[in-house]
């Protein structure tokens, strides 16, 4: 993949970066057919000192109530090249995540991404970032809001409500199980909001997160999902 930036910007050069790299985000689709969908999770070991990428490769089509078949797994850890900055955590996130899909030998067609999409204050969260760096479609299913206002969301499984900043819908807030708190969903890159609604829907299983995001969340936290080894 061809370098976008360097990893160890000062604060002010890497909002220089968000803003300078915000315009290039595709808001439109552009995927290819689905084989393969990757579910991203980054977090911390070591009070934060190591950051910890996991990604997991599921086959589509799959039955989310069933389960998906699990190509692929990865999880890298490397020392954390940045300290947390509100609004400046891709910088802090992605290059253990960029590790993690070199190690990989099937190229997902799409990604979902533990994190936001456009849904940030300058548009570019770490499923945006992540798109860019691996020119992949990607979509941000965040727990929690960064940026924005929306309106109550109805009680039913399905329903959303957008998500809107500045005058711009930068994202949805979905409702995945009756009496459980939404998911925040935005684009990330490659592909519209429509579409990352879309998908999220489809990979929907019994649980709040779509199935990616919450593999991916199993595999870094150890608890899951794990290949079977080959007879």
């Amino acid at each position: 993949m061809t370098p976008l930036h360097e990893w160890t910007p000062t604060p002010e050069k890497a909002i220089a970066l968000q803003r300078e790299l915000a315009p290039r985000i595709e808001r439109e689709d552009r995927l290819v057919p689905v084989c393969h969908i990757a579910g991203v999770d980054i977090g911390f070991e070591e009070n934060g000192e190591i950051t910890r990428a996991a990604v997991v490769v599921l086959a589509w089509p799959g039955d989310p109530m069933v389960g998906f078949e699990v190509v692929e797994q990865v999880v890298h850890r490397e020392p954390t090249r940045m300290p947390y900055i509100p609004g400046l955590l891709s910088f802090r996130e992605i290059p253990a995540a960029l590790a993690a899909f070199d190690r990989l030998a099937t190229r997902p067609e799409l990604v979902m991404v533990d994190g936001q999409g456009i849904a940030h204050p300058r548009r570019l969260g770490v499923a945006s970032h992540l798109g860019l760096w691996l020119d992949l479609p990607t979509i941000g299913v965040a727990k929690s809001r960064l940026c924005g206002v929306h309106d109550e969301v109805p009680e039913a499984r399905g329903e959303w409500t957008p998500l809107r900043h500045r005058g711009e819908t930068i994202g949805a807030v979905l409702r995945t199980r009756l009496g459980v708190k939404p998911v925040f969903v935005s684009l990330g890159h490659r592909i519209s909001l429509a579409t990352s609604l879309d998908w999220v829907a489809k990979c929907l299983g019994r649980t709040k997160l779509p199935e990616p995001t919450r593999l991916a969340d199993r595999l870094a936290s150890r608890r899951g999902p794990m290949l079977r080894p080959a007879d």
